[in-house]
């Protein structure tokens, strides 16, 4: 399923072609570093390397890439790094979109395999604006992944620091999983998630059939109810 949706998810990520800076961490160094009004970056680098009288610095060039099979029986092109990407270097592209959003002060983000979480804090307090700040954010974030991901956002204060927690597990920690699983939980409780993506996926980019065939080896257990808690006003649907 993931590799069908390959075409939009390409789409997609190449909006992070300008915004990928070189690499931001090494082996051995700690997880978090303070590097100006940067957090979660182990180095501090530019993320727009400037080049005197270079076109591409400049942005005037587009990017063009042409593929075609190759006539030589057998030979195939290979796909081995269209589903690999840089999780530090995204998650600092979606942390810098959302802090330049009017109303946001501060985001952090976490990006696994499959999801991107972001906490964020903003000086929204009416539901309705909270909930225009929550899709913005989640757009942001929707753009820089590729497709199959779901994104998920909260202004909840208190679950920030869930967010950092998460960041210091990694892929093979025991319940790494469940504790996943329980932040997103509670950031679909406390937070409005934004617009439904289309008639077709919910808020945080998971398409309705889907979440019916889904088993546990493609998606987290998340708590559905949850998710219902907020209608498309930004009003807590929940009497």
């Amino acid at each position: 399923m993931k590799k069908k949706m390959l075409a939009a998810g390409v789409i997609g990520f190449s909006l992070l072609g300008a915004g990928c800076a070189d690499d931001l961490a090494s082996d051995g160094d700690e997880i978090f570093h303070d590097s100006g009004n940067t957090i979660n970056v182990a180095e501090d680098e530019e993320i727009y390397r400037e080049v005197e009288n270079s076109e591409h610095a400049r942005g005037e060039q587009f990017g063009y890439v042409r593929h075609q099979k190759s006539p030589i029986a057998g030979r195939t092109i290979s796909t081995e790094d269209m589903y690999t990407i840089d999780r530090e270097k995204v998650a600092d592209y979606i942390s810098r979109m959302s802090v330049s959003l009017p109303k946001v002060e501060d985001a952090s983000t976490l990006v696994t395999d499959e999801e991107v979480l972001i906490a964020y804090k903003t000086d929204a307090k009416d539901k309705d604006l909270r909930f225009q700040v929550a899709d913005q954010v989640k757009l942001s974030g929707l753009s820089a992944v590729p497709r199959w991901y779901h994104v998920y956002v909260t202004d909840d204060p208190n679950l920030m620091q869930n967010v950092e927690n998460l960041a210091s597990m990694d892929t093979d920690m025991a319940n790494v999983n469940t504790a996943i699983d329980d932040t997103i939980n509670q950031m679909l409780q406390a937070s409005p998630q934004g617009r439904e993506i289309d008639a077709g996926e919910n808020a945080n980019g998971e398409r309705y059939d889907e979440m019916d065939e889904m088993n546990e080896d493609d998606v987290h257990r998340i708590n559905r109810d949850r998710q219902k808690r907020y209608d498309h006003t930004g009003h807590d649907s929940i009497q």
